[in-house]
């Protein structure tokens, strides 16, 4: 019973240590200069079916960061940073 306690606390720690870590990588993926990347390179694409996606996208990110949804914002700069050519 202690050693199934005491491997539980293990997990925890472990876990809440890895947390703050995890945070500041996601902060990191939707900052002001990354969504000013991400604006720039949707401007110098032709127009069409995929510019107006990675529009989308980043409108999307724009308004999960004022939301403070910041894993959710970084979900669609990357999104928006990988749109392809329409096929």
């Amino acid at each position: 019973m202690i050693n199934k306690l005491l491997a539980a606390t293990a997990v925890a720690v472990i876990a809440y240590a890895t947390y703050p870590a995890n945070a500041a990588k996601v902060q990191a993926g939707c900052s002001g200069g990354n969504l000013e990347k991400a604006e720039s390179m949707v401007e110098t694409m032709a127009f069409g079916e995929s510019r107006w996606a990675a529009q989308r996208e980043v409108a999307a990110a724009q308004d999960a960061m004022l939301s403070g949804k910041m894993g959710v914002c970084a979900a669609h700069l990357s999104k928006a940073m990988h749109v392809g050519p329409a096929k």
